[in-house]
């Protein structure tokens, strides 16, 4: 298990996208933020979907990506509609 994977959300697949976008820690993924992470992963990943946001969102505030408020996931899912 990778450290990331110490993360709620984060498991094998994500890590490994993550890591391919050079993102191989906790402290190095909260620091970017949900978005600029995902930035990233759509970078390695183009098919990436909302639900890797959310994931990614839950796994910086330490909690399952389902215990995310209700704004936080409209917030969430603002930004990946937003996403050209």
């Amino acid at each position: 298990m990778g450290a990331l994977q110490k993360l709620p959300n984060i498991g094998p697949e994500l890590e490994r996208l993550l890591n391919k976008a050079g993102i191989d820690t906790p402290k190095a993924l909260i620091a970017l933020g949900a978005r600029d992470a995902f930035f990233r992963l759509k970078a390695v990943d183009p098919t990436a979907c909302h639900s890797k946001l959310y994931a990614i969102g839950g796994a910086i505030k330490g909690v399952r990506w389902h215990d995310l408020t209700a704004d936080e996931k409209k917030e969430l899912n603002e930004f990946f509609t937003s996403l050209p």
